[in-house]
């Protein structure tokens, strides 16, 4: 686990109000206010930035390539998981 200077800290960024955060990259630092200091340096001073998160790389959870098949994959016996027992009303667009 890093410590110190050697933190890594993800960066998500908002580029406009009401839109999702997008992962812009990582930095490294002590702690998280001079991590929001270094991501605002890296990844705000050319774009447009509304808000940014800074998350401890070694806080973040996530699937292996291997948990795939029982972890995202729907379940052959859980019909109801697929979305074909409606139709989409008249008007709907993108489907």
């Amino acid at each position: 686990m890093a410590t110190g200077t050697d933190t890594v800290w993800e960066v998500f960024v908002q580029e406009q109000g009401g839109q999702p955060h997008e992962h812009a990259g990582s930095v490294h630092a002590a702690d998280k206010e001079l991590a929001l200091q270094s991501a605002r340096d890296v990844y705000a001073r050319r774009g447009k930035v509304v808000n940014m998160w800074v998350v401890k790389a070694s806080d973040i959870s996530a699937t292996e390539p291997a948990d795939r098949p029982s972890f995202f994959e729907p379940g052959d016996d859980k019909v109801y998981r697929h979305p074909s027992f409606y139709k989409v009303p008249r008007g709907v667009k993108g489907f």
